[in-house]
């Protein structure tokens, strides 16, 4: 993976907010380096989190269904771990400003998982493919081995699957935002980036089969992604206007252009403030989808029932129509200046303002 940073232009991606690591992203980082560093103290006692924890082929003798969550969090070197968290750091902590740590939690995880299962769909077609299922044995480079020890050999490790996830999250936000990818002299949009990744990884799936890289988890890690991007955008939020899997910034950070990004990412939440703004449990966002359930319910019969239209009454829906344009004006003028500047760049007032729109 190369090494790249994001451009500070007009779009302003890198705001003073988003030098703050999120709570997700700091933990993902924390818990990957402990893992790396306990992978090193185990090893002098013959403890091999590779075959431990790294997932293995499920015709394998050591397969086991708990490595499809923690093959993502063993790496089998520095270099892999190193370009793995950087770029977990680089694109994760804007990702979880805009989704809210519990969507990107749960965006993370999945794309991983669902990396892992895309991984072991490629190595079940490669056992097939070569008629395995009929050998006891294989030779290896001259060393003949147990085809059990063989397919134990099979083994993903690595965060990479999500983190291509993570990526292709950010170039269906940003898609124009420009990237220094080095050592390539001149910026790059963000959705040729992504989409050039996609295609080099296809092509060398298909082409460097034994080069250790596992090509289909990074490919599955994009396609989970773009399914679940595609699904929020679909339901307005992920159903229940977002609630179940916590919220973001909002309209703010989607593709300029494109009303900040379509919408799919509906709650605001600043996840780098120690006090959070909102922090909803899944029982209290089915209480509140309830609650505005019967709400709706109870417009639409009085609706019903008032059949007449005073003049008075619509003298009262133009004033009303009016204040909402006049609430929905300040409220694209904050957008804004978030846009511009950053959130901490609002007042206090502002920051009410933004938060009591985001509850509507």
């Amino acid at each position: 993976m190369p090494t790249f940073a994001t451009s500070d232009n007009k779009n302003n991606v890198s705001s003073p907010i988003m030098f703050n690591i999120p709570p997700v992203t700091k933990n993902i980082i924390i818990i990957n380096l402990l893992m790396f560093f306990g992978k090193l103290v185990a090893v002098r006692y013959g403890i091999d989190f590779d075959d431990l924890l790294g997932l293995h082929f499920f015709k394998a003798a050591d397969f086991r269904l708990y490595q499809f969550f923690t093959y993502m969090f063993v790496h089998a070197g520095w270099e892999h771990i190193f370009f793995n968290m950087f770029a977990v750091w680089m694109f994760g902590r804007i990702m979880e400003q805009v989704m809210g740590s519990q969507r990107f939690l749960f965006y993370y995880v999945v794309c991983g998982i669902g990396a892992g299962f895309m991984q072991e769909g490629a190595q079940w077609i490669e056992f097939a493919y070569q008629g395995l299922a009929d050998y006891e044995q294989v030779n290896v480079d001259g060393i003949v081995m147990p085809m059990s020890a063989y397919l134990n050999n099979w083994t993903t490790v690595g965060a990479s699957g999500a983190v291509y996830g993570i990526l292709l999250s950010f170039g269906m936000t940003f898609p124009n935002e420009r990237l220094f990818i080095i050592p390539i002299p001149v910026p790059i949009k963000a959705k040729w980036f992504v989409m050039g990744y996609a295609v080099i990884e296809l092509l060398s799936a298909l082409s460097h089969r034994g080069d250790n890289i596992a090509h289909m988890a990074h490919l599955g890690g994009m396609l989970i992604g773009l399914l679940l991007i595609l699904y929020w955008r679909k339901h307005d939020g992920g159903g229940s206007g977002g609630r179940f899997f916590g919220g973001g910034l909002g309209n703010i950070g989607g593709g300029y252009g494109n009303n900040y990004g379509g919408g799919y990412y509906t709650r605001y939440e600043d996840v780098t403030d120690n006090k959070r703004t909102t922090r909803t449990s899944l029982a209290g966002s089915i209480r509140s989808w309830w609650d505005g359930l019967k709400q709706r319910f109870a417009r639409s019969r009085r609706a019903r029932m008032n059949v007449t239209t005073s003049a008075s009454k619509h003298s009262a829906d133009m004033e009303w129509q009016r204040r909402q344009q006049e609430r929905q004006e300040e409220i694209d003028r904050i957008l804004a200046k978030v846009k511009q500047s950053g959130y901490n760049s609002l007042t206090d007032d502002e920051k009410r303002k933004l938060f009591e729109a985001s509850e509507r």
